[in-house]
């Protein structure tokens, strides 16, 4: 409200000075806009995430139909060209080449053991987080388990390279028990994977555990269980969503990564492929074709982690 300033009789009938009260005579156009918005919630949420599911709609899901398109293309075997006719060739050479069949199921197999090993892993030191230690420690805990992440994904490689070389210190160490390291291959793959993702499959299961009161463990001794019984029939049912939500993480990240298996293994898995026929082979459809794999399985991953409760663990 704005006031006009006036010569006029006051309260008192007497001339004077009198302030009357108008009406703004213009309003911002982002007050104008709130007006419009308010009790409009379902309007509110829309315009707040039209920018990032805009980008995510662009960016992620435009680049997969780009990845599913040519997938169903051709390559000119006389001129190395990419021809944009159709056809199913791509997806049949992927079903009947034995030797995708083994890559596939090499890479699901490391994904699914690092996924159990992470989980194995991450249970006693969420459970000491969540349950034992003072506030004071589990700081200290999660300090020490983010701090591997913001280290480079690169440089934790290499040095696990290092410590699995030949002269590395893992085989230094095991020389006076007459013990060889893995070396380069399978295993010190699994054991790389293991380490990156540990945290993501920790932080889960703590944030599970945590949910979980500790009266329910009071009332579970009380009612006679032993600490294995309460451990079963309590504990693990009520966390195993949480479980399921960091597996996604764990599974997910190694089903689609190239670089670690490049660096400690000359053994192949998805990604390897893909990247090969990306840029050695130049044959951007058969690759395109063997892409789509790590997203089917995901998918179905991710169907029966929802069926799980794992969503609402996130």
């Amino acid at each position: 409200m704005q006031g006009l300033l006036r010569l006029g009789p006051g309260l008192d009938g007497d001339q004077g000075l009198s302030v009357t009260a108008q009406p703004a005579v213009g309003r911002s156009a982002g007050r104008r806009s709130a007006d419009l918005l308010h009790g409009h919630r379902r309007i509110q949420v829309s315009l707040l995430l039209a920018g990032p599911l805009g980008w995510l709609v662009v960016a992620y899901l435009g680049s997969l139909a780009v990845l599913f398109v040519a997938a169903f293309w051709q390559l000119d075997d006389f001129s190395g060209q990419i021809v944009h006719t159709y056809s199913l060739d791509n997806f049949k050479t992927l079903w009947e080449g034995d030797v995708y069949h083994e890559i596939v199921l090499r890479t699901v197999g490391i994904a699914a053991a690092v996924t159990l090993t992470d989980a194995i892993l991450a249970f006693p030191i969420a459970f000491y987080m969540a349950k034992v230690a003072t506030p004071r420690t589990r700081a200290i805990l999660a300090v020490a388990i983010l701090m591997p992440l913001w280290a480079s994904y690169l440089v934790k490689v290499y040095a696990w390279r290092t410590i699995l070389s030949d002269e590395g210190i893992l085989n230094w160490a095991l020389g006076p028990l007459g013990i060889d390291g893995p070396g380069y291959g399978m295993v010190a793959t699994w054991l790389v994977f293991s380490y990156l993702w540990l945290p993501f499959m920790v932080l889960p299961i703590y944030a599970g555990l945590q949910r979980i009161p500790n009266s329910l463990l009071d009332a579970s001794g009380d009612l006679g269980a032993g600490a294995g019984h309460t451990f079963r029939r309590v504990i693990v049912p009520l966390v195993f969503p949480a479980m399921v939500a960091g597996s996604i993480f764990t599974f997910s990240l190694t089903l689609g990564d190239y670089i670690t298996p490049g660096l400690v293994s000359s053994t192949q898995f998805i990604g390897n492929v893909v990247y090969n026929n990306v840029g050695v082979a130049n044959n951007l459809p058969l690759a395109a074709a063997f892409a789509t794999v790590p997203v089917v399985v995901m998918v179905l991953y991710l169907l029966g982690a929802r069926r799980l409760g794992a969503f609402e663990q996130l």
